[in-house]
Formats: structure tokens, C-alpha cells, sequence
């Protein structure tokens, strides 16, 4: 008789997620519970299933059983902590299934710069008729730092759109939609060339604060930064003073280092600045991808097979 896995998971889903869940591996036993009430079931818990930034260490402590955690994120940052490092509990994560959403993000808003629609709303909202020069993104220069799934998602639209695609790596590798890629020692030579650059990587103790303000007084005075990673990965201090030192020509910002972005920050009222609040990756279609990633993994495990994305639980990612 095939054993029961137990699976607990900290989010809320509806009939059709378990059902997609339960149709791949039959013997899965779903609770959806959230972590004030998770405690009753934690027990016999096999597998927990939660967002990337949900705090389950004090459950962590009473799940004996405990086998595998499933991130229904990429970032993983608060699920990477010192007993779940030395355990031998796998850590997996949904990477993979954001690459739609936050490229048409990204691609929205370099569009939006370069069509000048952030000039053009403050004029609508002020009633003011007055015509703007609009630029054009054909065979400007693209920089993706961190080319992963989302950055590769990104390239390949930019490449569609006419644009020139640079990407930093940390192993080089050959990529279809890149016309050039540099090594993670080189981002300040690839800084220099580009007229918007995107950041595509995972917070991690080595990418903490990795863009300051050297690397803004690398880049064109006419360039633009787009965050969509997270918003430690930038010292948020020089970036807002690159932006009113004019360092840079503005910046698109889903991501900040400080949620929700509190009110008296500067960068509100900058008229260079486009700020969304963490909904690069929302879609409608979200938790059917995320589901659909853990439940293909869940079979794999429940049939002795060899998982995928699995994180490297001493670098985080």
C-alpha cells in the first residue's frame, strides 16, 4: 500500500488546486490550514507548501515527520534559515513560472519611459495640454543583471521589440536572445552602454546592496533602472540620490527595501520615478502555474524521482 503524504499547505487554494494536487499523486493528503492554526496539523506533516516570505519557524520546530518545504515563490529569503540549513529538509521553489507576468511588467514600463506616459498622466490629472517628445526603444541597449528564467523571459521580448540585449552571469553560457554577455566582475563595462537596465536576481547575502552608487554614476545620465527582483539588491539611499543628482534619468521600482514604501520616502514625489507596489509577477493565472510546479514535483517525490528546483540552501537560491 502506497503511504499517505501529508501535505500542509499555508495559503489559501480552491477545489480545483487540490484537485490538480491530488489527480498527480493520489496517496497526497492536502490540508489548508494558515499558521495560526497550521499548529494542530504540524505533526505529522510531510511537506509544507507556502509563500517565500511566510515565517514557519516556529513551526519548523514541531514537524518531526518534516521532509521537503515547497516555496510557491522564487524568493525564498525568509524560508532559509539556521535550522532549516542544517536540516535535511529539501527546499524547493516555483522558479519558472513567473517569466510571463514581469516581462510584460518590465517591457510596460520601459514603454511607458520611453513614450513619456509618466509625463503624460501627471499632465492628464493636471489638465494640462502640453505635448511631449517620445522616444523610440528600437536598437536601444538593454542590460539584464541576472539572466535566470525571468531575465532569459525578458531578453527574448526585448529582442522581439528591435532592442540590443546585454546580460550579466554568473556562468557564461550561450543565449539566443543575449548579443553579448559579461561576467558579474564586468557589470560596471556593461553598465556604461545600456539605456535601461533591469535587475533579475535573488536576494541573496552576496547580492544584498550590490547596486550603489558607483555603479549609478557607471550608467548613462539618460538611462533608466528598473527593479523587479527585490529591493534589497539596491542601496536604496543612492539610487534616490542618483535620481535627484540626475545620475540617472528615472526608474521603475516594484520592489523596495522597505513594504509598503513608506510615505515620507522621496521617492513618491519624484516625477522620474514609476512606482508599482510588488505586483511585477501577479496574474491572474499565478497559483494554477505555482500548483501545477509543485504538483509535478510532489509525483516526482512520491514516486522516487528526481526532484527540480531545488535550492541550494547554503547560498539561498
Amino acid at each position: 500500500m502506497t503511504p499517505t503524504l501529508n501535505v500542509l499547505i499555508l495559503n489559501p487554494l480552491s477545489d480545483r488546486h487540490i484537485t490538480t494536487i491530488t489527480n498527480l499523486v493520489p496517496q497526497a493528503r492536502i490540508t489548508v490550514s494558515d499558521l495560526e492554526s497550521a499548529r494542530e496539523y504540524i505533526e505529522n506533516t510531510d511537506v509544507i507548501v507556502a509563500m517565500g516570505m511566510t515565517d514557519i519557524r516556529p513551526l519548523f520546530s514541531q514537524a518531526p515527520k518534516l521532509k521537503w518545504v515547497h516555496a510557491l515563490t522564487a524568493g525564498v529569503e525568509n524560508l532559509v534559515f539556521p535550522e532549516m540549513q542544517n536540516s535535511n529538509v529539501v527546499l524547493t521553489n516555483s522558479r519558472g513560472i513567473h517569466g510571463i507576468p514581469v516581462s510584460e511588467h518590465v517591457l510596460s514600463l520601459i514603454l511607458a519611459f520611453s513614450r513619456c506616459l509618466h509625463v503624460l498622466i501627471r499632465q492628464q490629472i493636471d489638465k494640462k495640454w502640453k505635448r511631449t517628445l517620445p522616444d523610440e526603444i528600437h536598437e536601444k541597449t538593454i542590460g539584464i543583471i541576472g539572466l535566470g528564467s525571468i531575465g532569459r523571459e525578458i531578453a527574448k521580448k526585448s529582442k522581439g521589440l528591435g532592442m540590443q540585449v546585454l546580460a550579466t552571469k554568473r556562468r557564461a553560457s550561450q543565449e539566443i536572445f543575449v548579443d553579448k554577455m559579461y561576467a558579474p566582475d564586468k557589470l560596471l563595462e556593461m553598465l556604461s552602454f545600456c539605456d535601461f537596465v533591469v535587475v533579475s536576481l535573488p536576494l541573496t547575502e552576496e547580492t544584498r546592496e550590490l547596486l550603489r552608487l558607483e555603479h549609478f554614476t557607471a550608467m548613462k545620465r539618460s538611462a533608466y533602472l528598473i527593479n523587479i527582483a527585490r529591493g534589497d539588491v539596491i542601496r536604496q539611499s543612492d539610487l534616490v540620490q542618483a535620481l535627484q543628482e540626475g545620475l540617472i534619468r528615472g526608474a521603475g521600482l516594484d520592489v523596495f527595501d522597505q513594504e509598503p514604501l513608506p510615505e515620507d520616502s522621496p521617492l513618491w514625489d519624484m516625477p522620474n520615478v514609476i512606482i508599482s507596489p510588488h505586483v511585477a509577477a501577479s496574474s491572474p493565472y499565478y497559483l494554477d502555474r505555482a500548483i501545477k510546479t509543485f504538483a509535478d514535483n510532489l509525483a516526482r517525490y512520491a514516486n522516487g524521482g528526481e526532484m527540480f528546483n531545488i535550492i541550494d540552501k547554503s547560498k539561498g537560491y
